[in-house]
């Protein structure tokens, strides 16, 4: 699985988000610089998590960016499927809705095993336990796996 520039800066910024003081709105600017994204694409990605409900903007000099909801009930797949949509699809079909023939028949269960084995780490992983730098407990045993930090 390839995680996009967009995904991955757009996880990053509602983690900032989810460290800031709560209820003080961050501006855009600021989760730019924090995370290191160009702030043009960051403000588009803003947008699109603003329109997921995920964040919402506080006008006026004070204004900003703030999460819609509490950081322990969005997850990390919220984020990305907010700005990529489904997490595992096969030439932008889910997998549930391929069929295949012959000797790739299987194929199909293959691409539905991989998405469950996506949403287990990602669906789990709050933006709360990023911000507290505290991974759930099966996270972390995969993370602890030395199989898991080479490259095949």
């Amino acid at each position: 699985m390839r995680i996009t520039a967009k995904a991955d800066y757009a996880v990053r910024a509602a983690a900032e988000l989810a460290a800031a003081e709560p209820g003080v709105p961050v501006k855009g600017e600021a989760l730019a610089r924090a995370q290191h994204i160009p702030q043009n694409f960051l403000e588009n990605i803003l947008r699109e998590l603003r329109r997921a409900g995920i964040i919402r903007t506080q006008r006026g000099a004070e204004g900003g960016y703030l999460l819609a909801q509490p950081a322990a009930k969005v997850s990390v797949a919220d984020v990305i499927r907010a700005v990529e949509g489904p997490l595992a699809a096969v030439q932008g079909v889910r997998p549930e809705q391929l069929r295949y023939d012959g000797a790739a028949t299987a194929l199909g269960d293959v691409w539905v095993a991989l998405r469950g084995s996506i949403r287990e780490v990602l669906e789990k992983v709050t933006l709360a336990d990023l911000a507290q730098n505290k991974l759930p407990k099966s996270v972390q045993r995969l993370v602890a796996n030395p199989d898991n930090w080479t490259s095949h």
